[in-house]
């Protein structure tokens, strides 16, 4: 059971690091624009509160977590082009990112939910 921790650990880290290095390659210019489309979806989907699938739901709830984040990290760090990977990896290797909480990216999540919620109950009403 330890080593299958110790595996998951590095796993879970190496996505929330490709989830920095997407939105580092979303900056570069060199990054198509559909491809900073479909980054702008993952990386905002990884780091937010709200779920496709709400995790209280049994089984179900985590597997959108576990299964459309990681599928969207592989297909996007194929689509982006290599030398754009490549200086991203270099721009958050050389940073704290990684390591540090980023309570504002939540908040400003949180805040998009909140408006775009606000504006389904006002197209409802």
């Amino acid at each position: 059971m330890g080593e299958a921790l110790v595996k998951f650990k590095k796993r879970m880290k190496k996505i929330k690091e490709d989830i920095f290095i997407i939105a580092e390659a979303y900056k570069h210019p060199d990054t198509p624009f559909f491809i900073k489309i479909l980054a702008l979806i993952v990386v905002g989907y990884a780091f937010s509160p709200i779920d496709l699938i709400p995790d209280f739901i049994p089984i179900l709830g985590y597997l959108d977590d576990l299964i459309l984040i990681p599928l969207g990290i592989a297909m996007l760090l194929k689509l982006i082009p290599d030398h754009v990977i490549h200086e991203s990896r270099v721009k958050v290797a050389a940073t704290e990112k990684v390591k540090k909480k980023n309570w504002l990216a939540g908040l400003v999540i949180i805040l998009i939910w909140a408006l775009l919620l606000y504006w389904l109950v006002g197209l409802i009403n």
